[in-house]
Parts: structure tokens; C-alpha cells; sequence
């Protein structure tokens, strides 16, 4: 279902350094994406929506190439992920992820 996959660039320093403190995120992970009630994909969505409204480029970038490959999801959920993000968030973190999408796509 879903890979142990941290985005931020100092989760391999605390998983060599601090495994205890590792081991406590990589649990954490696992509580929160349950896929219970909410699927899996669809919190993978949400994950997207807020690291781009965020504006975490980089965030943003692993969250849609994992949700590609892992869930096989489309240009058009991305984008009606980002609308949202417009709405609540403004022009700057939707045209960023558009960007992102599109950069993603022409590979």
C-alpha cells in the first residue's frame, strides 16, 4: 500500500542518528494513513492539497509522482486537487503546482 517515505531532507540523518525518534514518525505515518474510513489514495489527495498549499515545491513534487505511481492517479485529479488549493489558498501555491504537474508530465 504505502512505502516508508518521508519527504523531508533530513529523515535520513534522524533514521541513522535517531533511530528511536525514526521509529516514532514511521508509527506516527502508520496511524494516520489507516485507508479506514478515508482510502488510502483519497488521503494521498488531501497530502497533496496541503504540502501545495504550503507551497513546498519539493513536497508537492514527490507527493504527485508517488501518487502516479503508486495509485496510478491522473493529470485531472491532480488538477482538480489544485483547484481547491486556488480557492482556499491563492494564485501563487495553484500556479506552482500546475508548473509542477506540468514538468512532471513532460518527462
Amino acid at each position: 500500500m504505502k512505502e516508508e517515505i518521508f519527504f523531508g531532507e533530513g529523515m535520513a540523518k534522524v533514521k541513522t542518528d535517531y533511530p528511536d525518534l525514526y521509529s516514532a514518525i514511521v508509527g506516527l505515518n502508520q496511524a494516520a494513513y489507516t485507508g479506514k474510513v478515508v482510502d488510502y489514495k483519497t488521503q494521498k489527495l488531501i497530502a497533496l492539497g496541503i504540502n501545495a498549499a504550503n507551497s513546498d515545491d519539493r513536497a508537492v513534487k514527490k507527493q504527485m509522482m508517488s501518487a502516479m505511481k503508486e495509485f496510478g492517479i491522473t493529470k485531472d485529479e491532480i488538477v482538480d486537487v489544485l483547484r481547491v488549493v486556488l480557492l482556499t489558498s491563492g494564485m501563487p501555491p495553484f500556479t506552482k503546482g500546475m508548473k509542477i504537474l506540468y514538468e512532471l508530465l513532460e518527462k
